[in-house]
Protein backbone atom coordinates (compact mmCIF):
# COMPACT_ATOMS: atom_id res chain seq x y z
CA UNK A 1 0.00 0.00 0.00
CA UNK A 2 0.95 3.48 -0.98
CA UNK A 3 2.16 5.90 2.09
CA UNK A 4 -1.10 7.58 3.21
CA UNK A 5 -0.72 11.71 2.78
CA UNK A 6 -1.30 13.65 5.59
CA UNK A 7 -2.07 17.29 6.26
CA UNK A 8 -0.67 17.99 10.27
CA UNK A 9 -2.53 21.55 11.16
CA UNK A 10 -1.61 22.82 14.76
CA UNK A 11 1.67 20.97 13.90
CA UNK A 12 3.66 22.45 17.36
CA UNK A 13 6.93 20.35 17.17
CA UNK A 14 5.85 17.89 15.58
CA UNK A 15 4.47 15.18 17.62
CA UNK A 16 1.61 13.92 15.43
CA UNK A 17 4.25 13.88 12.66
CA UNK A 18 7.02 11.77 14.51
CA UNK A 19 4.27 9.58 15.53
CA UNK A 20 2.62 8.72 12.14
CA UNK A 21 5.76 8.43 10.26
CA UNK A 22 7.77 6.30 12.53
CA UNK A 23 4.97 3.64 11.58
CA UNK A 24 6.53 4.21 8.09
CA UNK A 25 2.96 4.14 6.87
CA UNK A 26 2.51 7.64 6.67
CA UNK A 27 4.23 10.86 5.00
CA UNK A 28 2.75 14.19 5.83
CA UNK A 29 2.43 16.45 2.75
CA UNK A 30 1.58 19.68 4.33
CA UNK A 31 1.83 20.99 7.69
CA UNK A 32 1.05 24.12 9.67
CA UNK A 33 2.20 25.79 12.61
CA UNK A 34 1.30 29.69 13.66
CA UNK A 35 1.62 30.97 17.75
CA UNK A 36 -0.98 34.17 17.52
CA UNK A 37 0.31 34.93 21.12
CA UNK A 38 4.26 35.74 19.85
CA UNK A 39 6.67 37.26 17.86
CA UNK A 40 8.92 34.77 17.35
CA UNK A 41 7.70 31.56 16.11
CA UNK A 42 9.54 29.18 18.31
CA UNK A 43 7.79 26.04 17.76
CA UNK A 44 7.81 26.09 14.06
CA UNK A 45 11.33 26.64 13.61
CA UNK A 46 12.11 23.11 15.72
CA UNK A 47 9.58 22.07 13.43
CA UNK A 48 11.23 22.89 10.35
CA UNK A 49 14.68 22.18 11.82
CA UNK A 50 13.78 18.50 12.49
CA UNK A 51 11.50 17.83 9.08
CA UNK A 52 12.66 20.67 6.28
CA UNK A 53 10.69 23.91 5.47
CA UNK A 54 8.90 22.40 1.92
CA UNK A 55 5.46 22.14 2.43
CA UNK A 56 5.44 23.97 5.76
CA UNK A 57 3.56 26.92 6.38
CA UNK A 58 3.86 29.40 9.53
CA UNK A 59 0.80 31.60 9.01
CA UNK A 60 -2.88 31.65 10.64
CA UNK A 61 -4.63 29.00 9.19
CA UNK A 62 -7.74 30.93 9.42
CA UNK A 63 -5.75 32.93 6.92
CA UNK A 64 -4.64 30.45 4.70
CA UNK A 65 -6.36 29.93 1.35
CA UNK A 66 -8.29 25.93 1.14
CA UNK A 67 -6.40 26.15 -2.21
CA UNK A 68 -2.80 26.21 -1.13
CA UNK A 69 -3.42 23.10 0.74
CA UNK A 70 -2.99 19.82 -1.01
CA UNK A 71 -5.42 16.72 -0.85
CA UNK A 72 -4.68 13.98 1.46
CA UNK A 73 -6.03 11.05 2.65
CA UNK A 74 -5.98 12.20 6.01
CA UNK A 75 -6.02 15.30 8.18
CA UNK A 76 -4.68 15.25 11.81
CA UNK A 77 -4.02 18.23 14.10
CA UNK A 78 -4.11 18.97 18.21
CA UNK A 79 -6.38 21.82 17.68
CA UNK A 80 -6.86 24.74 20.62
CA UNK A 81 -9.38 24.15 22.61
CA UNK A 82 -11.67 27.00 22.61
CA UNK A 83 -15.58 28.14 22.75
CA UNK A 84 -16.66 26.91 19.62
CA UNK A 85 -19.90 28.57 20.03
CA UNK A 86 -21.94 29.01 16.61
CA UNK A 87 -22.73 32.90 16.28
CA UNK A 88 -25.37 32.73 12.57
CA UNK A 89 -25.29 30.40 9.46
CA UNK A 90 -24.18 31.95 5.96
CA UNK A 91 -26.14 32.01 3.29
CA UNK A 92 -24.55 29.35 1.82
CA UNK A 93 -24.67 25.72 3.01
CA UNK A 94 -20.70 25.40 3.09
CA UNK A 95 -19.97 28.30 5.96
CA UNK A 96 -20.31 28.90 9.70
CA UNK A 97 -19.50 31.67 11.63
CA UNK A 98 -17.97 30.90 15.10
CA UNK A 99 -16.52 33.19 17.18
CA UNK A 100 -13.34 34.71 15.51
CA UNK A 101 -10.32 32.86 16.05
CA UNK A 102 -11.68 29.75 17.15
CA UNK A 103 -9.61 27.28 15.07
CA UNK A 104 -11.69 24.73 14.84
CA UNK A 105 -13.94 26.41 12.17
CA UNK A 106 -11.05 26.82 9.77
CA UNK A 107 -10.55 23.00 9.97
CA UNK A 108 -14.21 22.50 9.49
CA UNK A 109 -13.71 25.52 6.32
CA UNK A 110 -11.10 23.03 5.00
CA UNK A 111 -13.01 19.72 4.98
CA UNK A 112 -16.35 21.67 3.41
CA UNK A 113 -14.03 23.80 0.76
CA UNK A 114 -12.03 20.95 -0.80
CA UNK A 115 -13.39 19.13 -3.62
CA UNK A 116 -11.57 15.98 -2.26
CA UNK A 117 -11.76 16.14 1.45
CA UNK A 118 -9.87 13.72 3.42
CA UNK A 119 -10.96 10.35 3.88
CA UNK A 120 -9.96 10.18 7.37
CA UNK A 121 -9.46 12.89 10.20
CA UNK A 122 -7.23 12.03 13.34
CA UNK A 123 -7.58 14.84 15.97
CA UNK A 124 -6.46 15.63 20.08
CA UNK A 125 -7.76 17.59 22.62
CA UNK A 126 -8.00 18.18 26.21
CA UNK A 127 -10.47 15.94 27.93
CA UNK A 128 -12.34 18.43 29.35
CA UNK A 129 -13.69 19.37 25.65
CA UNK A 130 -16.41 16.83 26.71
CA UNK A 131 -17.95 18.52 29.08
CA UNK A 132 -17.22 22.74 28.07
CA UNK A 133 -18.76 25.35 28.93
CA UNK A 134 -19.54 24.66 32.27
CA UNK A 135 -23.36 26.27 31.56
CA UNK A 136 -23.73 23.74 28.68
CA UNK A 137 -21.86 20.68 29.64
CA UNK A 138 -20.66 19.12 26.30
CA UNK A 139 -21.92 21.74 23.89
CA UNK A 140 -18.73 22.26 22.25
CA UNK A 141 -18.35 18.72 21.43
CA UNK A 142 -21.66 18.04 20.37
CA UNK A 143 -21.21 20.89 17.71
CA UNK A 144 -17.89 19.61 16.54
CA UNK A 145 -19.88 15.98 16.20
CA UNK A 146 -22.63 17.63 14.66
CA UNK A 147 -20.48 19.79 12.02
CA UNK A 148 -18.46 16.66 10.93
CA UNK A 149 -22.21 14.47 10.49
CA UNK A 150 -23.27 17.26 8.03
CA UNK A 151 -19.51 16.70 6.40
CA UNK A 152 -20.33 13.17 5.92
CA UNK A 153 -18.05 11.88 8.85
CA UNK A 154 -18.82 8.90 11.70
CA UNK A 155 -16.54 9.82 14.64
CA UNK A 156 -15.09 7.39 17.23
CA UNK A 157 -13.74 8.81 20.63
CA UNK A 158 -11.93 7.35 23.41
CA UNK A 159 -10.09 9.32 26.45
CA UNK A 160 -6.81 8.21 26.46
CA UNK A 161 -4.12 8.30 29.66
CA UNK A 162 -1.04 7.09 28.30
CA UNK A 163 0.39 5.94 31.87
CA UNK A 164 -2.62 3.80 31.90
CA UNK A 165 -1.04 1.62 28.70
CA UNK A 166 2.57 1.61 30.47
CA UNK A 167 3.87 4.77 28.73
CA UNK A 168 5.60 7.02 30.77
CA UNK A 169 3.34 9.80 31.55
CA UNK A 170 0.15 10.49 33.48
CA UNK A 171 -2.04 12.05 30.59
CA UNK A 172 -4.96 12.41 29.73
CA UNK A 173 -6.57 13.33 26.43
CA UNK A 174 -8.87 12.62 24.22
CA UNK A 175 -8.25 11.57 20.71
CA UNK A 176 -10.70 11.21 17.84
CA UNK A 177 -11.31 9.90 14.60
CA UNK A 178 -13.20 10.68 12.01
CA UNK A 179 -14.47 8.21 8.53
CA UNK A 180 -15.79 9.90 5.84
CA UNK A 181 -18.81 7.84 4.55
CA UNK A 182 -17.17 7.12 1.01
CA UNK A 183 -14.85 4.75 2.60
CA UNK A 184 -14.60 1.33 3.21
CA UNK A 185 -14.24 1.81 6.81
CA UNK A 186 -16.91 3.47 7.19
CA UNK A 187 -19.17 1.27 5.53
CA UNK A 188 -17.18 -1.72 7.25
CA UNK A 189 -18.40 -0.13 10.96
CA UNK A 190 -21.40 0.98 9.81
CA UNK A 191 -22.73 -2.72 9.34
CA UNK A 192 -21.54 -3.92 12.54
CA UNK A 193 -23.08 -3.69 16.10
CA UNK A 194 -21.96 -0.53 17.65
CA UNK A 195 -21.03 -2.44 20.90
CA UNK A 196 -18.77 -4.41 18.76
CA UNK A 197 -17.50 -1.10 17.27
CA UNK A 198 -16.86 0.57 20.69
CA UNK A 199 -15.26 -2.21 22.75
CA UNK A 200 -13.75 -4.75 19.97
CA UNK A 201 -13.65 -3.77 16.68
CA UNK A 202 -12.82 -0.24 16.17
CA UNK A 203 -9.42 0.85 15.65
CA UNK A 204 -8.91 3.04 18.79
CA UNK A 205 -10.55 -0.20 20.83
CA UNK A 206 -7.99 -2.26 19.07
CA UNK A 207 -5.13 -0.16 19.57
CA UNK A 208 -5.98 0.40 23.49
CA UNK A 209 -7.84 -2.47 25.14
CA UNK A 210 -10.19 -1.68 27.09
CA UNK A 211 -13.34 -3.18 29.50
CA UNK A 212 -16.68 -2.79 30.00
CA UNK A 213 -18.36 -1.42 32.67
CA UNK A 214 -21.47 -1.54 34.74
CA UNK A 215 -22.76 1.39 33.45
CA UNK A 216 -25.06 1.40 30.51
CA UNK A 217 -24.61 2.26 27.36
CA UNK A 218 -26.10 6.14 26.90
CA UNK A 219 -27.77 6.75 23.14
CA UNK A 220 -29.70 9.92 22.20
CA UNK A 221 -29.28 11.42 18.51
CA UNK A 222 -27.82 15.35 18.22
CA UNK A 223 -30.48 16.50 14.88
CA UNK A 224 -30.50 20.11 15.21
CA UNK A 225 -29.13 22.68 12.88
CA UNK A 226 -25.72 24.09 14.71
CA UNK A 227 -27.17 27.17 15.33
CA UNK A 228 -30.28 25.62 17.37
CA UNK A 229 -27.26 23.29 19.02
CA UNK A 230 -25.34 26.13 20.37
CA UNK A 231 -28.31 27.96 21.91
CA UNK A 232 -29.99 25.21 23.59
CA UNK A 233 -27.72 21.88 23.77
CA UNK A 234 -27.84 20.69 27.37
CA UNK A 235 -28.92 23.97 28.63
CA UNK A 236 -28.17 24.28 32.21
CA UNK A 237 -27.31 21.09 33.16
CA UNK A 238 -24.73 19.95 35.54
CA UNK A 239 -23.82 16.96 33.58
CA UNK A 240 -22.38 16.51 30.03
CA UNK A 241 -23.92 12.99 28.48
CA UNK A 242 -20.62 12.34 26.39
CA UNK A 243 -18.71 9.35 28.62
CA UNK A 244 -14.97 9.08 28.10
CA UNK A 245 -16.04 6.34 25.19
CA UNK A 246 -18.08 6.21 22.34
CA UNK A 247 -18.87 6.47 18.41
CA UNK A 248 -21.16 9.26 16.62
CA UNK A 249 -22.58 7.88 13.14
CA UNK A 250 -25.38 9.37 10.97
CA UNK A 251 -26.76 11.88 13.52
CA UNK A 252 -26.88 9.53 16.91
CA UNK A 253 -24.47 9.08 19.77
CA UNK A 254 -23.41 5.87 21.37
CA UNK A 255 -21.10 6.34 24.27
CA UNK A 256 -20.14 4.54 27.26
CA UNK A 257 -17.60 5.06 30.25
CA UNK A 258 -14.74 2.82 30.00
CA UNK A 259 -11.15 1.31 31.53
CA UNK A 260 -8.12 0.67 29.90
CA UNK A 261 -6.97 -2.74 29.64
CA UNK A 262 -3.37 -3.37 30.10
CA UNK A 263 -1.17 -6.03 30.79
CA UNK A 264 2.77 -5.23 30.28
CA UNK A 265 5.35 -3.21 30.99
CA UNK A 266 4.88 0.00 32.50
CA UNK A 267 7.76 2.99 32.08
CA UNK A 268 8.44 4.87 35.47
CA UNK A 269 9.61 8.55 35.77
CA UNK A 270 13.07 6.73 36.82
CA UNK A 271 12.82 5.05 33.50
CA UNK A 272 13.28 8.69 31.36
CA UNK A 273 16.31 9.74 34.08
CA UNK A 274 18.98 11.25 32.59
CA UNK A 275 22.45 9.59 33.08
CA UNK A 276 25.86 11.54 33.86
CA UNK A 277 26.23 15.27 35.24
CA UNK A 278 23.36 17.11 35.12
CA UNK A 279 23.68 21.32 34.72
CA UNK A 280 23.69 22.94 38.54
CA UNK A 281 20.80 25.46 36.96
CA UNK A 282 18.38 22.35 37.49
CA UNK A 283 19.49 21.74 41.23
CA UNK A 284 17.15 23.74 43.80
CA UNK A 285 19.34 25.55 46.53
CA UNK A 286 18.64 24.50 50.04
CA UNK A 287 17.74 28.03 50.76
CA UNK A 288 15.05 27.82 48.38
CA UNK A 289 13.74 23.97 49.89
CA UNK A 290 11.12 25.82 51.96
CA UNK A 291 9.17 27.47 49.75
CA UNK A 292 8.82 24.23 47.19
CA UNK A 293 7.82 22.43 50.08
CA UNK A 294 5.29 25.36 51.07
CA UNK A 295 4.18 25.56 47.63
CA UNK A 296 4.01 21.16 47.20
CA UNK A 297 2.00 21.02 50.52
CA UNK A 298 -1.48 21.42 52.26
CA UNK A 299 -2.89 24.55 52.82
CA UNK A 300 -5.85 25.67 55.25
CA UNK A 301 -5.33 29.62 55.50
CA UNK A 302 -7.29 32.83 55.44
CA UNK A 303 -6.25 35.26 52.69
CA UNK A 304 -7.07 38.69 51.49
CA UNK A 305 -7.59 39.35 47.81
CA UNK A 306 -6.40 42.88 45.42
CA UNK A 307 -9.27 44.32 46.08
CA UNK A 308 -9.65 43.39 49.95
CA UNK A 309 -12.17 40.31 49.85
CA UNK A 310 -11.10 37.76 52.59
CA UNK A 311 -11.60 34.38 52.14
CA UNK A 312 -10.74 30.77 53.29
CA UNK A 313 -8.45 28.82 51.14
CA UNK A 314 -7.96 24.92 51.36
CA UNK A 315 -5.95 22.78 49.18
CA UNK A 316 -4.31 19.29 49.33
CA UNK A 317 -0.85 18.35 49.87
CA UNK A 318 1.10 16.32 46.53
CA UNK A 319 3.91 14.19 46.29
CA UNK A 320 6.85 16.00 47.16
CA UNK A 321 9.27 15.17 45.90
CA UNK A 322 7.66 13.39 42.88
CA UNK A 323 7.82 9.40 42.95
CA UNK A 324 9.98 7.68 40.89
CA UNK A 325 8.60 4.39 40.31
CA UNK A 326 5.17 5.53 38.45
CA UNK A 327 4.63 7.08 35.46
CA UNK A 328 4.48 11.50 35.71
CA UNK A 329 2.43 13.50 36.27
CA UNK A 330 1.24 15.71 33.48
CA UNK A 331 3.66 18.19 31.99
CA UNK A 332 2.57 21.57 31.83
CA UNK A 333 3.72 24.48 29.97
CA UNK A 334 4.86 26.31 33.24
CA UNK A 335 7.16 23.67 33.72
CA UNK A 336 10.48 25.62 32.88
CA UNK A 337 12.21 27.65 35.32
CA UNK A 338 13.92 27.95 38.40
CA UNK A 339 11.13 29.65 40.45
CA UNK A 340 9.21 27.95 43.08
CA UNK A 341 6.61 25.87 41.57
CA UNK A 342 3.49 23.73 43.02
CA UNK A 343 3.18 22.33 39.53
CA UNK A 344 6.77 21.69 38.22
CA UNK A 345 8.48 18.22 38.87
CA UNK A 346 11.05 17.47 41.30
CA UNK A 347 13.02 14.41 41.99
CA UNK A 348 15.55 13.44 44.81
CA UNK A 349 18.85 12.67 43.82
CA UNK A 350 21.86 11.70 45.49
CA UNK A 351 23.09 15.43 44.92
CA UNK A 352 19.79 16.94 46.12
CA UNK A 353 16.21 18.00 45.08
CA UNK A 354 16.10 18.97 41.13
CA UNK A 355 13.85 19.65 38.55
CA UNK A 356 13.91 17.90 35.26
CA UNK A 357 15.88 18.31 32.10
CA UNK A 358 14.46 19.21 29.08
CA UNK A 359 15.68 15.76 27.62
CA UNK A 360 13.83 14.00 30.62
CA UNK A 361 10.38 15.62 29.22
CA UNK A 362 10.81 14.98 25.98
CA UNK A 363 11.43 10.92 27.21
CA UNK A 364 7.81 11.31 29.23
CA UNK A 365 6.42 12.38 25.81
CA UNK A 366 8.34 9.67 24.28
CA UNK A 367 10.19 12.32 21.69
CA UNK A 368 13.68 11.70 20.73
CA UNK A 369 16.68 13.19 23.17
CA UNK A 370 16.92 17.14 22.12
CA UNK A 371 14.63 17.48 19.60
CA UNK A 372 13.93 20.51 20.95
CA UNK A 373 17.75 21.31 21.00
CA UNK A 374 18.30 24.59 19.14
CA UNK A 375 20.28 27.66 18.97
CA UNK A 376 18.14 30.60 20.68
CA UNK A 377 15.13 28.15 21.99
CA UNK A 378 15.96 28.33 25.88
CA UNK A 379 15.30 25.39 28.45
CA UNK A 380 12.47 26.80 29.38
CA UNK A 381 10.69 27.33 26.36
CA UNK A 382 11.39 23.57 25.83
CA UNK A 383 9.97 22.73 28.39
CA UNK A 384 6.59 24.94 27.66
CA UNK A 385 6.92 22.88 23.63
CA UNK A 386 6.73 19.46 26.00
CA UNK A 387 3.45 20.99 28.27
CA UNK A 388 1.85 21.73 24.87
CA UNK A 389 2.57 18.48 23.39
CA UNK A 390 1.15 15.03 23.04
CA UNK A 391 2.60 11.33 23.79
CA UNK A 392 4.48 10.28 20.44
CA UNK A 393 3.40 6.69 21.55
CA UNK A 394 -0.41 7.36 21.69
CA UNK A 395 -0.62 8.76 18.02
CA UNK A 396 2.07 6.16 16.60
CA UNK A 397 -0.39 3.14 18.25
CA UNK A 398 -3.27 4.43 16.60
CA UNK A 399 -1.95 5.26 13.27
CA UNK A 400 -0.39 1.32 13.34
CA UNK A 401 -4.05 0.34 13.25
CA UNK A 402 -5.96 2.45 11.49
CA UNK A 403 -2.99 1.72 8.20
CA UNK A 404 -3.48 -1.78 8.87
CA UNK A 405 -7.35 -1.30 9.19
CA UNK A 406 -7.33 0.73 6.04
CA UNK A 407 -5.65 -2.16 3.96
CA UNK A 408 -7.47 -4.44 4.98
CA UNK A 409 -10.68 -3.59 3.87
Amino acid sequence: MKKLKVIELFAGVGGFRLGLEDTENYKVVWSNQFEPSTKTQHASTVYEARFGSENHRNQDISEVPTKDIPDADILVGGFPCQDYSVAATLNNSKGLIGKKGVLWWSIHRILSEKKNPPKYLFLENVDRLLKSPSNQRGRDFAIMLKSLDDLDYAVEWRVINAADYGMPQRRRRIFFLGYHKSTPLYKQFKKIKVEDWIFNKGTIATAFPITSTSIKMISFGITEDLVSLSKNFNLDKKLSPFQNTGVFIKGKVHTVKTTASYIGKRTVLADVLQKGQIPAEFYIPEEEHDKWYYLKGAKKETRTSKSGFTYHYNEGSMIFPDALDNASRTIITGEGGKSASRFKHVINTEKGLRRLTPVELERLNMFPDDHTLLEGISNTKRAFFMGNALVVGVIKKIGEVLSDNIKTT
